[in-house]
């Protein structure tokens, strides 16, 4: 949906402001992640766990590829316009990315706008700080109609606030919802069965999950990076490798019926399992490289590898970090696959520091993030 594209939708937008807001109507554009685990998500089933009188209206990933080419004409009636009547008439909107069309839209006085994002925290730049050209002023003005900015420690205020280009009275260290299911021994070990009633052969082997993040310089031709079948003859029979591929790369990417055969029941591509929660659940350590999954997995207390093979090229020709890289992460930083080899055979991790990794990024561990955001924002208790 291009320019064109956004200012349809702000037209009619702005016809149906006309319209009165309802007060428990949420408009949750999650075109992200539309997953019940997701941050936003978690919001939608706790209200809907609270109260019966709230309103849900959804923007998702397939309806905004669905106006993409032919689907303008097919779709344009269900997008543009039911959808902008259903953003118009809400008072509250709930975001986990940046909804373009917003960057040309004045919401009411009153109207919630909460930035809930998809990630629970970052090591690289991203926003403001990492975007260039079209996509940052639009992105700036989208920004300026938030009112609520979801972060988990008031640590990463001013880190936020800047990428997001917003006051940092608009940054509430609330905790992110998508978090709380960490916290919920039960459910997690539920869906960690699931995952080994699926793929039984899998119990009782050590799990290696590799989830790297995907390169903005590698759009037009996404790669995997890592030398697998090097890793898996060089580590003991005991682990099993699982990739889980950004879908960026993951849909460029396909093991052969070689690789199939050759490293049959010691490498998995699960880069379209649908539970993240259950894949680290189940892992014994995480390899990656400067993706956010870090701040999740470091609330399992499990060993993480750092795969950076292009550390130099993605700090200074890439978005850059901010922090220094080597000091920041919480585990081992493997430059080749050698070194990954040698740091997996050598079985020995700094668990002290990913305890204070964990103290450092979340303000709280107590798996109510999603109720503190409820009650401060829905319920205005506190």
């Amino acid at each position: 949906m291009k320019i064109i594209g956004y200012l349809i939708f702000s037209f009619f937008y702005h016809i149906f402001l006309i319209c009165r807001a309802k007060d428990k109507k949420v408009c949750c554009i999650m075109h992200h992640d539309s997953s019940r685990d997701s941050n936003v998500g978690m919001v939608i089933q706790y209200l809907r766990k609270i109260s019966d009188e709230y309103e849900f209206t959804y923007i998702t990933k397939r309806e905004v590829n669905g106006i993409k080419g032919k689907g303008m004409i097919k779709n344009f009636i269900p997008f543009f316009i039911t959808k902008s009547y259903h953003l118009a008439t809400s008072n509250y909107v709930l975001l986990d990315d940046a909804f373009l069309p917003i960057a040309y839209l004045k919401f009411r006085k009153g109207v919630k706008v909460i930035q809930l994002w998809h990630g629970t925290g970052t090591i690289k730049k991203f926003g403001q700080d990492a975007n260039t050209g079209r996509l940052k002023k639009l992105e700036y003005k989208i920004n300026q109609n938030i009112t609520h900015l979801i972060v988990n420690s008031s640590k990463i205020i001013d880190q936020y606030s800047k990428a997001f280009g917003v006051s940092k009275n608009k940054v509430y260290p609330l905790g992110l919802p998508r978090t709380d299911t960490l916290f919920q021994t039960k459910k997690l070990e539920k869906e960690i069965a699931g995952f080994y009633e699926n793929y039984p052969e899998l119990k009782g082997k050590k799990i290696l999950l590799y989830a790297p993040t995907f390169r903005d310089a590698e759009i037009e031709n996404p790669k995997v990076h890592l030398d697998y079948g090097k890793l898996i003859e060089g580590i003991s029979k005991d682990w099993v490798l699982i990739l889980k591929l950004h879908p960026f790369v993951a849909n460029a990417f396909q093991l052969s019926e070689v690789e199939k055969e050759k490293f049959y029941g010691r490498l998995y591509d699960f880069s379209y399992y649908p539970d993240l929660n259950a894949l680290m659940g189940a892992s014994d350590i995480l390899v990656t490289d400067y993706s956010s999954i870090i701040f999740e997995y470091c609330l399992q207390n499990k060993p993480m590898i750092f795969y950076a093979y292009d550390l130099e090229e993605f700090s200074n020709h890439g978005r850059g970090f901010y922090e220094p890289y080597e000091e920041y992460v919480p585990g081992p930083i493997a430059h080749n696959t050698d070194d990954l080899i040698n740091i997996i055979n050598q079985d020995t991790y700094d668990m002290e520091r990913i305890a204070k990794f964990k103290e450092d990024n979340f303000e709280y561990l107590d798996g109510q993030s999603t109720k503190r955001l409820v009650d401060k924002l829905f319920l205005n208790e506190f």
